[in-house]
């Protein structure tokens, strides 16, 4: 069985990623790791779900990784990277879900993956991974005459906007029609803007509740619109897509993935 270590397990998405370990057959849980000032250090794991693991949760990385096969990471750029060089350190892969990396750190995350196996996605959702081909084969169609708008929703307490799954799908509709997101992206519009131009790929976030989490890509042309929307109703689809994921590296020496790889679209 692969032998998996669960970060940030006391948050919303690590207790997603517990449910699912304790699901699947092809899984065990290794260690569960939480921030050090966390009241759930020292207790069960599986304390949450009304059983005993006799894996307790615990801040110690170094312990956690020794033996283990793959860590999976929903936390945040900081703890993340730290989780990232713990793994190269002991030749442990890793499955990244973290949103919010700078440029630089996205390069910390490609130079590691040079000795160890890296997933990388900033969604782990298999629907969301099919909806960014679909905005692929769509861009490439609808590259004249259409305008490109990508709106997301998630809940309140998301630190970083836009979510990293709209900036993805805007990557890779830019990639599609030729154009670099970083030149022709816009995030927000206020006052006078003048007309459109036709060369940007506009954001528009939405942040409120307890959404899981909507994105929607718009193509609106002359007298009619296509819109690829993507809607999650649990974080569960994310865990299970991370644990593919954890699967997938088990025979990878090195080598820095995202979904459509684990799902076999590219």
């Amino acid at each position: 069985m692969l032998k998996v270590v669960i970060a940030g397990c006391s948050g919303r998405m690590g207790h997603a990623l517990l449910d699912g370990v304790f699901s699947d057959p092809e899984l065990t849980l290794h260690a569960a790791l939480d921030r050090g000032d966390s009241p759930q250090i020292g207790r069960d794991a599986g304390e949450q779900f009304g059983k005993l693991t006799g894996v307790k949760i615990s801040h110690d990385v170094v312990s956690a990784l020794q033996g283990a096969d793959v860590l999976v990471d929903f936390t945040r750029p900081e703890p993340s990277l730290q989780y990232l060089a713990a793994c190269q350190a002991v030749g442990v892969s890793m499955a990244i879900g973290t949103t919010g990396f700078s440029a630089a750190e996205k390069n910390l995350i490609e130079s590691a993956s040079k000795t160890i196996p890296v997933v990388f996605a900033p969604n782990m959702s298999v629907g969301v991974t099919l909806l960014i081909s679909l905005v692929q084969a769509a861009a490439k169609v609808l590259d004249e005459g259409y305008d490109v708008e990508i709106i997301e929703a998630h809940h309140r307490h998301k630190v970083d906007a836009p979510s990293g799954t709209a900036l993805r799908l805007g990557e890779a509709a830019a990639d599609a029609l030729g154009r670099n997101l970083e030149t022709c992206a816009i995030y927000g519009r206020e006052g006078v803007t003048g007309e459109r131009d036709a060369n940007t790929i506009g954001f528009a976030t939405v942040r409120g509740g307890d959404v899981v989490g909507d994105h929607t890509v718009l193509f609106a042309g002359i007298g009619e619109r296509v819109e690829l929307t993507h809607k999650a109703s649990s974080r569960a689809t994310f865990a299970l897509g991370a644990l593919r994921a954890a699967k997938f590296m088990a025979d990878k020496k090195s080598g820095l993935f995202d979904m459509q790889d684990v799902l076999g679209l590219r």
